[in-house]
């Protein structure tokens, strides 16, 4: 049951993420084709200076370690400041099952040791009866060894199965920052453009808008006008 509920968790959260990285390459696209049309527009041509720097950090690196060492400081140096609710709701869940599960499983383990020991010395030795978890008691009671036994297991794996989904969702927060921040400073070359241009096709004799997709140097593929 446990396995289930965390399954479903990553499936509600997974497309949350998926959403703000569709969200951000949407955004990366029109900020290129934005900054494109400026250069058309501007008549001082542009400079590019490519930085010949091997020791400085990319952003994506950066963030990706700073989300490595505390989960949302990349979202905070990407300034994707609205992911963080995201980030620390889907590490609450695992951590809250990790406390639980964990302070079950120390409940259920005592309450066994107490029976075995009870059961041991022949219902003599009662030592530690009374700090049994109530809810334990019936069946420290009726002697189940083997149910208190089963729920201390079952309890044991489920601390495994929190600390595995902390362990995944930290790094889903990881990876969410390096994406974001490879493409915070992500830019279209002179070599891949698009523009809109009015069109004319002489077969047909008609005008009407066309897109010039512009891939690699020289190379110019129009796509046909629409009235």
């Amino acid at each position: 049951m446990f396995k289930h509920s965390l399954l479903i968790f990553f499936l509600l959260v997974l497309p949350f993420l998926l959403v703000a990285q569709a969200d951000s390459l949407k955004q990366v696209a029109v900020d290129a084709v934005n900054r494109h049309i400026k250069a058309e527009k501007s008549d001082t041509p542009v400079v590019k200076v490519k930085d010949t720097d091997t020791t400085k950090w990319s952003p994506g690196k950066r963030a990706a370690v700073y989300s490595a060492i505390f989960p949302g400081a990349g979202q905070v140096y990407n300034k994707k400041y609205w992911k963080l609710p995201l980030v620390y709701g889907a590490l609450a869940f695992p951590t809250y099952t990790f406390v639980d599960n964990l302070n079950w499983f120390k409940k259920t383990r005592f309450a066994f040791n107490t029976l075995t020991r009870i059961v041991q010395s022949n219902y003599k030795d009662s030592t530690g009866y009374d700090q049994i978890e109530p809810k334990l008691i019936p069946m420290v009671n009726r002697g189940d060894l083997n149910g208190l036994k089963n729920y201390r297991n079952e309890f044991r794996r489920n601390v495994d199965y929190s600390v595995l989904g902390f362990l995944a969702l930290w790094g889903l927060n990881v990876v969410d920052a390096a994406v974001d921040g490879h493409l915070r400073d992500f830019n279209i070359s002179d070599d891949l453009s698009i523009q809109v241009k009015p069109g004319y096709m002489p077969i047909a004799n008609t005008t009407g808008v066309g897109i010039v997709l512009n891939i690699g140097k020289n190379h110019i593929n129009r796509l046909n006008p629409g009235r």
